[in-house]
């Protein structure tokens, strides 16, 4: 049976059993992780509206200012699953709250840069300390709700985490046009600090069970529980030099060509070691579940559509419709509003409707919503033009982002749950980091195309039609590949590991769930 390192002597009536979302540990809980979840996601989003004005200031071109978003994304993805066995090992509150104090520090570092070389390296650091808050924010959601309240914490942990994302290019833009744009990196460190004291004081402490040829072991059963060092060196090398040759492809060269064959190499060499590894960080065994294999497919589709739009859409409305960086954000309030009112429902339409109407029409809303913003452009009306395409876009998120989640969950092993978390995570924000590493070179936008309107708009036309077909794409795996029996009626239940694991009063139950 799996035990909290820390004290139960002291515990109050919340600590003794699973949390529900009614009770004020509950609440406390959820509230931790959101803002755990919400700084990451800040992250990634609330400088995007600062990007003209960082190379303003810095007189750089589009390659550094892609790198100044995809640093933060690529040591996030690389290390997100190394954060997930830290979790197991030492604890998920302890390693979430080293990632909130990292965090909050690399965003202080952020924001005082000097120079691009500095403000990149700034980026990286807050990305590491984004992988070990990531998968603590869910692993806490799992291992600590009863599983009847654990359809609904998680809607509301993927609804309100959502919100962060989109109210990022508002907060940034309103600093960029208030104080500045070195604003946007240091209020990052704002929620983290407050989520500080409410981790220490309310989340309950968890750590991992033991795992045996990289899969959780049954109660009771002997195995390890390591780390897969050479796995996550490898799977960053493969990240950064993919990135580095879609960035700097443009220029050709023997040095671009070396990168890409290298990354080649080394995500070769990443399968080898996964599949010979004691301690595997990614077991090719979880793969042999269907369900788990199609959502991390949708997923690499979905969130490579919905990165690129989000990182261009921020600047076309500054550089080619003329708005302000206040506006620009402000613009993209729309999915906030929407996420607020429906995402804490929208995780139980997998419970009930199955996974494969949500998973089908979402991905297919938004990409609607992607096409319709080609009648973005000079002179356009924000209420006939831009608000109707982020509506639809918003819409189109609220229906797939918590069923993505509840069908991930319910797609291996419950043991196996927070494993399977960690390496959707990871694809994510993989997809995400090579979408915009590579869209500006798919749709020949040049280092300056950010400093002409009529350029850029060009770039942007061509993009959009891209970034909907990915989620086409990702909508025809979903229907193809999905059943409606693929996700259970009920919660999962039983001991978790791989940084999602049951409080000891639920673990008794149903160990031996499985979904095919």
């Amino acid at each position: 049976m799996t035990s909290s390192p820390s004290s139960s002597s002291s515990s109050s009536p919340d600590d003794r059993g699973p949390l529900r979302v009614a009770s004020a540990r509950g609440r406390w809980t959820l509230l931790a992780t959101v803002l755990g979840s919400s700084v990451v996601m800040l992250g990634s989003t609330v400088t995007n509206v600062a990007l003209p004005h960082i190379g303003a200031d810095f007189d750089a071109d589009l390659g550094v200012l892609q790198w100044i978003a995809n640093a933060y994304m690529l040591t996030l993805a690389a290390l997100i699953l190394l954060g997930g066995s830290l979790g197991d090992r030492f604890g998920r509150r302890r390693v979430f709250v080293v990632g909130i104090v990292w965090f909050a520090v690399a965003s202080l570092l952020c924001g005082l840069a000097p120079d691009t070389t500095t403000l990149i390296t700034a980026r990286a650091l807050q990305g590491v300390g984004g992988a070990l808050i990531t998968p603590g924010s869910l692993a806490i959601i799992e291992a600590s709700f009863h599983p009847d309240d654990r359809p609904r914490a998680i809607g509301l942990w993927s609804g309100f985490g959502g919100i962060g994302a989109a109210l990022g290019p508002f907060v940034g833009g309103w600093l960029v046009d208030g104080p500045g744009w070195r604003w946007t990196f240091l209020i990052s460190a704002v929620p983290a600090l407050l989520c500080l004291p409410v981790a220490l004081r309310h989340v309950p402490e968890s750590v991992g069970t033991p795992r045996q040829d990289g899969l959780a072991v049954a109660a009771g059963g002997r195995g390890r529980l390591g780390f897969d060092i050479p796995g996550a060196v490898l799977g960053a090398v493969t990240l950064a030099l993919a990135t580095y040759a879609l960035t700097e492809a443009r220029d050709g060269g023997p040095v671009v060509l070396a990168a890409a064959v290298g990354s080649a190499v080394a995500a070769f060499a990443f399968l080898v070691v996964e599949g010979r590894s004691n301690d595997p960080m990614m077991p090719l065994s979880i793969f042999s579940s269907r369900p788990f294999r199609s959502v991390n497919l949708l997923t690499l589709c979905v969130y490579a559509g919905t990165g690129g739009f989000f990182f261009l859409t921020a600047l076309q409305l500054q550089i080619v419709v003329g708005y302000s960086a206040l506006a620009a954000g402000a613009a993209m309030l729309p999915n906030t509003v929407l996420m607020v009112l429906f995402s804490s429902h929208s995780g139980m339409l997998a419970q009930r409707l199955g996974p494969r109407i949500p998973l089908t029409v979402g991905p297919l809303v938004c990409g609607a919503g992607m096409l319709m913003m080609l009648r973005v452009g000079p002179g356009t009306s924000y209420l006939h033009d831009v608000l109707p395409a982020l509506m639809v876009m918003g819409t189109g998120m609220v229906i797939m982002v918590a069923p993505l989640s509840v069908t991930l969950l319910s797609s291996v092993e419950a043991a196996n749950a927070g494993l399977a978390s960690g390496i959707n995570n990871a694809a994510a924000r993989a997809s995400g980091l090579v979408a915009v590493a590579a869209l500006p070179l798919l749709v020949g936008m040049g280092p300056d195309a950010y400093r002409s309107g009529a350029a850029f708009d060009a770039s942007f036309s061509r993009a959009m039609p891209l970034c909907a077909g990915l989620l086409a794409i990702g909508a025809l795996v979903a229907f193809g590949t999905l059943r409606q029996a693929d996700t259970v009626r009920h919660p999962l239940r039983g001991r978790a590991h791989g940084w999602l694991a049951e409080p000891p009063m639920v673990s008794r139950f149903a160990h031996h769930h499985v979904v095919d």
